[in-house]
């Protein structure tokens, strides 16, 4: 007897559509969650012709979340130099569509066992 051949599952990637909706919502949140005088500030840089501003502010950014050790400078630099990149460059928007989620989910994680911890 002859064996049907198996389908294999095919993977669709989103539409460049769907992933910039997604973006949107996940920009739209990390704006949220930042202090007000950052978040105007953010709501600034993000309209489409501050562009020549927003590039270089967004490396500068993430250098400087690179080096959080160092005085005046901080971790929150960096998430926020990579959601600013990644409303230019496309393949930094498909890697934060794909990646924030779960890096928000381990933050998320850490925080309730650091509060159970404390609880105890």
């Amino acid at each position: 007897m002859d064996e049907m051949p198996t389908a294999e599952p095919v993977i669709v990637p989103p539409s460049d559509q769907q992933v910039q909706q997604k973006f949107d919502r996940l920009l739209e949140r990390l704006n949220l969650s930042l202090p007000q005088r950052i978040a105007v500030a953010v709501a600034w840089v993000v309209r489409p012709e501050m562009i020549w501003v927003r590039v270089p502010l967004a490396l500068i950014l993430v250098v400087g979340g690179v080096f959080s050790f160092l005085p005046l400078l901080g971790i929150w630099m960096l998430p926020l130099g990579i959601m600013l990149l990644a409303i230019d460059v496309d393949p930094v928007r498909r890697w934060v569509v794909r990646t924030w989620p779960k890096i928000e989910a381990r933050i998320r994680l850490y925080r309730a066992k650091r509060a159970k911890a404390k609880q105890q």
